[in-house]
């Protein structure tokens, strides 16, 4: 796969590695062509990716922000999804091309005394960068529990489980059995002042926020670019949105979110996680019953905003401001 199209916003960078590090997940090395330095970036930063069936995705940085020459990037081949990881996998190879935007950051390392970082499967990735940076400018106050189903599921388990890492880590694999699960509650029983990052599926992610709910808000953060967010379900059914000023009408099919279709008519729309938790893709609802599939909104803010990139309709036509 070669891809030289001239995008504004992103820049060419080349397949330099590319190794299966746990089942079914890819580690992948991205340089530009002369060797020069990258753009800088902080832990926790994300590049959105055009993969080869042209979907944009968001993929988290997982290498030491001091690393310049290089982007690393740990992807999972979801063959259950919507194809975008999987045409990653599949259809690349060292040498290849990438079209590649970024680094941004939705998900910094603020500044603290105190981390606990959660994981959960691919969603070590963006942690992964922040232990690195942590270890690597000596402080050491941190703990990562790391929640898999099993070790060969485990990406990065050499690295975590090596002395540098000894006493920081800890990684839990579940074996499926729903009375293994990890029990966190003892973690936040009590608050402390603590910064908490979780990144993960879903069912993670609502864990974390159910046991957390009496810790004040500014110590939790949360990113989530997880396949398990069903922007597309097999249920879905086609419907309209409208533009509420200019009237244009955008048929949205089955099979693809408002977010694609708008952009595949041209229109220039922002966005980062797009697994409806970040809040970037906000869009003014004027009329219609939307079906919200986001972990953002209030519920008395769903009357009034849709996120375009997980959320459908329940009317037959939504009436937005984009």
């Amino acid at each position: 796969m070669n891809n030289t199209t001239g995008i504004d916003g992103f820049m060419d960078l080349t397949i330099t590695r590319k190794v299966e590090i746990a089942d079914g997940i890819w580690l992948f090395d991205l340089e530009r062509p002369d060797g020069e330095p990258l753009p800088g970036f902080e832990p926790g930063a994300h590049l959105t990716v055009i993969t080869p069936s042209g979907a944009r995705r968001n993929y988290s940085l997982c290498n030491d922000p001091a690393v310049r020459g290089v982007y690393q990037l740990g992807i999972k081949a979801e063959r259950d999804g919507r194809g975008a990881s999987v045409s990653l996998v599949d259809e690349t190879g060292v040498g290849d091309t990438l079209k590649v935007a970024g680094p941004d950051n939705t998900f910094p390392l603020v500044e603290a005394d105190d981390y606990l970082f959660i994981a959960g499967g691919i969603g070590i990735t963006p942690i992964m960068s922040m232990v690195r940076f942590l270890k690597r400018t000596g402080h050491d106050k941190f703990h990562l529990v790391y929640v898999t189903r099993n070790p060969d599921l485990t990406a990065f388990r050499e690295e975590l489980q090596s002395p540098d890492y000894e006493g920081f880590v800890e990684i839990h694999c579940d074996g499926g059995d729903p009375d293994a699960v990890y029990d966190f509650w003892p973690l936040f029983e009590t608050p402390v002042k603590r910064h908490v990052y979780c990144c993960g599926p879903r069912p993670l992610m609502e864990e974390i926020l159910g046991v957390s709910g009496h810790w004040s808000p500014e110590y939790i953060h949360f990113e989530d670019f997880a396949s398990d967010v069903q922007a597309v379900r097999a249920d879905d059914k086609a419907f309209s949105v409208r533009h509420a000023d200019t009237g244009e009408v955008v048929e949205i099919p089955a099979d693809a979110t408002i977010l694609e279709t708008l952009r595949q008519r041209g229109h220039d729309l922002p966005s980062s996680c797009e697994s409806g938790t970040c809040g970037t893709c906000r869009t003014e609802l004027v009329e219609g019953v939307a079906d919200h599939r986001d972990m953002v909104l209030e519920d008395h803010q769903r009357d009034k905003y849709i996120m375009i990139c997980v959320s459908r309709a329940q009317s037959d036509e939504l009436v937005l401001r984009w």
